[in-house]
């Protein structure tokens, strides 16, 4: 049963356990020194931006930086090759969004198992998508917009993060279930894919909220609809993709952070532990709500079989869809 934002909070809010002396002490004095964290996209898409924003209160509660760094390329792996080669001493970590369990069902030569390559420290967000388009399209609804690809009278595209991330399944799922076309164009990315839909280069998006909602405030582009089963915080007045037209219809992405495989155990716990204390914050809650994030800091055994379980459902749904690499 997934977890509602109010229980989320509430077990955040319950009491976590400060990082302290003895917790350093069970790390060997880890961390010593500034940490490294891997964003395999560029800078400004919503796994970027969050992981910028939580990482910056973890490394308050560690003692130590973290240092972001974007490796873009191949749909995330290119980065998360490079996590997984790196040295398991809690130096390297990988912030990554569900892709990460789905790239290996489009990808038959990836560079590593991402079941076995990586140690799962916790998921730390649960974020809706947004359907947004160019403000020079015609419509102002999903009714609207099922219309206009009914009618087929002008090519529409869509643009998303690249090939199987969430964003692009949501598309194909929104065709699958309206029976529409549209053709779908995969970037390097959240943010160079939203930089073209402003510029009218594709007409619409289902992208993750933190990369969206600065552009729909700001009327450089504008929403229609969340992803999820309800209706968000961050945007009361914008209804769900179901309640508007398509009963049934329901995405969301999650975004977790990984170590190299054989990371010691007690560094992986100290880790989760400080994000639990940083989402227990209430600005860092307020600064996700925002964003349409809901704040999770779940252990890792339990981030472990949760990734195992999305890892065999986001596979079912891209061979459902006949979604290939190119």
């Amino acid at each position: 049963m997934p977890l509602t934002r109010r229980a989320v909070l509430a077990g955040l809010a319950a009491g976590v356990p400060l990082v302290g002396g003895p917790a350093r002490a069970a790390t060997g004095g880890w961390p010593a020194r500034p940490i490294r964290c891997v964003v395999p996209y560029p800078p400004g898409g919503p796994t970027d931006i969050l992981a910028r924003v939580v990482m910056q209160r973890v490394g308050q509660r560690l003692g130590q930086p973290i240092v972001i760094e974007n490796r873009a390329g191949a749909s995330g792996v290119i980065g998360s090759a490079e996590v997984a080669r790196a040295p398991a001493d809690g130096q390297t970590f990988l912030a990554n969004a569900s892709i990460q369990v789905i790239i290996p069902h489009l990808n038959r030569q990836m560079p590593f198992d991402t079941l076995a390559a990586f140690a799962p420290v916790t998921n730390f967000a649960r974020v809706p998508l947004m359907l947004v388009v160019t403000p020079d399209l015609p419509v102002r609804d999903v009714a609207g917009l099922i219309a206009l690809l009914r009618e087929g009278a002008r090519p529409i595209s869509y643009g998303s993060s690249g090939i199987g991330a969430a964003p692009h399944l949501a598309g194909e799922l929104f065709k699958q279930m309206t029976g529409t076309e549209m053709t779908h164009v995969p970037y390097r990315g959240s943010g160079p894919a939203i930089q073209d839909l402003m510029a009218g280069n594709i007409q619409l998006m289902f992208d993750s909220m933190p990369s969206s909602a600065a552009a729909v405030r700001e009327g450089q582009i504008r929403a229609l609809a969340v992803t999820t089963a309800e209706r968000i915080p961050a945007f009361p007045d914008l209804p769900t993709i179901a309640e508007a037209g398509v009963p049934g219809y329901e995405i969301a992405t999650w975004y977790g952070l990984w170590a190299p495989a054989g990371t010691p155990a007690a560094i992986l716990g100290r880790m989760q532990q400080s994000v639990a204390e940083a989402m227990a914050l209430p600005a860092l809650q307020a600064t996700l709500e925002t964003l349409g994030a809901v704040p999770v800091a779940d252990a890792p055994e339990d981030f472990a079989r949760f990734a195992r379980s999305e890892y065999d459902r986001w596979g079912r749904l891209v061979r459902d869809a006949g979604i290939e690499a190119q």
